[in-house]
Order: C-alpha cells, then sequence, then structure tokens
C-alpha cells in the first residue's frame, strides 16, 4: 500500500538503486598500479590525503584506494567526502555503493564485513563492522547506527571499559530500510524489507517486511497490512 500523500507531497523516482555500477577504464589500472606501490599502511595514508575534497580527482582517488585496500570492492562505488574506514582489508564491498558524507566503518584485523550490491549509507552513519553483514538494497538513513559489541562488565571491580568485549554479528537482510538516527543493537536481525523508523533503538530481531518503531523499537504493522497480533 502507498502512503499517503498530501496536495503538496510529490512521487519522484528512486535514483541510486537504478544506477548502473560502472567504472571509468582507466581505474583498473590505478587500482593494479596502488596494489604493487603501496602496502595496507601507506594505502591508509594515502586515503587521508584525499579523504576530504570534492573534487573528480579527491573522488576518483578514494575509489581507487578503497578498490586497492578491501577484501573485494565491486565497481560503481562512490565515496563522498570524510568518509572513513578501519580495517579495510577485512572488508567486501559490493557494486553500487554510496558512501554519505562523514559515514565511518569500523572494522577489526580478524573481523568480518560484507555490503552487498546498491546499498546506499547516508551521511554521519556510523557501523561496527566487526562482525556485519548487510546484504543487497539496503538504505541507511543519515546519523543511523549499528552497535556490534558490548563489555562484558565481568568482574565488577574493574572499569567497565577495562573488561572483555563481546562482538555479536548483526545482519541486515536484502531491502530493508534503517529510518534516519536508528541505533540497532549487537546481535540482532533484520528481516527482509523490514523498515525500522527514524531514532528507533532496535533490542530485538526485526521480522522481514515489519515496519518498526520507538524505543525500545516495537512493531507498528507489516507492510502488507497485516493486524499486529495484540
Amino acid at each position: 500500500m502507498l502512503p499517503s500523500v498530501a496536495v503538496d507531497d510529490r512521487i519522484v523516482p528512486a535514483v541510486h538503486a537504478q544506477r548502473t555500477a560502472v567504472d571509468v577504464d582507466y581505474l583498473k589500472g590505478l587500482v593494479l598500479d596502488l596494489k604493487e606501490n603501496y602496502d595496507q599502511k601507506g594505502l591508509v595514508e594515502l586515503y587521508g590525503r584525499f579523504s576530504a575534497g570534492d573534487g573528480m580527482v579527491d573522488n576518483t582517488m578514494r575509489k581507487a584506494i578503497v578498490n586497492a585496500a578491501a577484501h573485494r570492492c565491486g565497481p560503481g562505488l562512490r565515496i563522498d567526502s570524510n568518509v572513513g574506514f578501519r580495517h579495510l582489508e577485512t572488508m567486501d564491498i559490493g557494486a553500487g555503493v554510496f558512501f554519505g558524507h562523514g559515514a565511518y566503518v569500523q572494522g577489526r584485523f580478524d573481523g568480518r564485513c560484507k555490503i552487498g550490491d546498491h546499498v546506499w549509507i547516508g551521511p554521519q552513519v556510523f557501523l561496527d563492522a566487526r562482525d556485519l553483514v548487510i546484504e543487497d538494497h539496503v538504505g541507511w538513513g543519515p546519523g543511523s547506527r549499528v552497535l556490534g559489541s558490548e563489555h562484558t562488565g565481568h568482574p565488577i571491580d574493574r572499569p567497565i571499559i577495562a573488561t572483555d568485549l563481546l562482538i555479536k554479528p548483526v545482519k541486515v537482510e536484502a531491502w530493508a530500510d534503517i529510518g534516519t538516527g536508528a541505533v540497532i543493537l549487537p546481535g540482532i536481525t533484520i528481516g527482509r524489507g523490514a523498515i525500522v523508523g527514524a531514532g528507533a533503538v532496535v533490542t530485538s530481531d526485526v521480522a522481514p517486511f515489519s515496519i518498526v518503531a520507538g524505543v525500545p523499537a516495537r512493531l507498528l504493522r507489516m507492510r502488507d497490512d497485516r493486524e499486529v497480533p495484540r
């Protein structure tokens, strides 16, 4: 069912998911040159030189460096300015992925991060990518966050930040949409085609094709308008 449309509202075609995931012809050669001349540390330092600019050279260099440094990277990658990555070597990035201004993806040296095709990651998004799977055609609203770990808090005679870290996998299935400012806590699975409302704090798994919102997030309805059990 379409959302209600007021007189002054407009419906326009989606853009991101319709883009063809292709690269300019010379990018492949540039990526090979980078791999031959820079180790992982060198690539990270080089990325810093081009991270803040908005021009064609900066955009191209960010794309080429991430292609060279990542475990795998598909065509059509777009990276806005001031996007940060940690442990790119653990990341598998699909085709046609977009990273908005100021987004940050925090991996871990022994972690796992898989981002599917045509994923749109909005400005200021934070992804704890130490054990994270994002499937195809997922949208992340600006400022949304994934938290993938928590401190055990034991023993109690130590500061919490000095206790062991428990990393829990987070999975966001294909076609899901994460609203602006939403927070997904460790160990959560967001089901296929689900919608997480703006500002929601997701503390339990979200069913496929459901709509959740609130703090903590609760089921509002199913997207096919089935009644929600009370």
